[in-house]
């Protein structure tokens, strides 16, 4: 996938219109275990190009600064409310405390596979946009929980 600058809920939205009937189309053919498989082996490999998609066009190095500087395009139209609680060189911790994907997949009747289309790309996305940001998140809105702790951290590799 290609960078978007499209406020990246509208995105989420238009590609679950799309992948909601072909997702059902291949439950009903497969079963729900191989063909939510399927689609998370997809959408790992697009999210893991659309991080570097995005890396290719920074104007400079693809840091942890430049990553966080896109946190704007996900929170677009309110679409995640954020508690920030470390903003350094090394480290971008924060809680979301409201998330609108969520609430969007339930609408759409896609709670079951949310996880999959949204918070998967998470750690995949850095992946692909730098392979030093790491991503540890131990809970999401999307599962359940009351928040989703982000835990991202800057770790040259060895």
């Amino acid at each position: 996938m290609a960078k978007t600058d499209l406020p990246i809920l509208e995105q989420r939205r238009i590609e679950a219109n799309i992948i909601k009937p072909i997702f059902e189309e291949m439950v009903a053919r497969l079963g729900h275990e191989e063909a939510a498989d399927i689609l998370r082996t997809a959408i790992t490999r697009d999210s893991i190009a659309q991080g570097s998609a995005y890396a290719k066009g920074e104007s400079g190095e693809a840091t942890l600064e430049s990553f966080h500087n896109l946190l704007p395009q996900w929170k677009q139209n309110g679409a995640l409310e954020v508690e920030m609680l470390t903003e350094n060189d090394s480290q971008v911790h924060y809680n979301v405390t409201r998330c609108k994907y969520a609430e969007m997949y339930r609408d759409m009747g896609l709670s079951g596979i949310g996880h999959i289309l949204s918070c998967g790309r998470d750690g995949t996305f850095c992946t692909g946009y730098n392979p030093n940001i790491k991503l540890e998140r131990t809970q999401t809105i999307m599962q359940g929980a009351e928040h989703c702790d982000f835990r991202y951290r800057w770790e040259e590799e060895s």
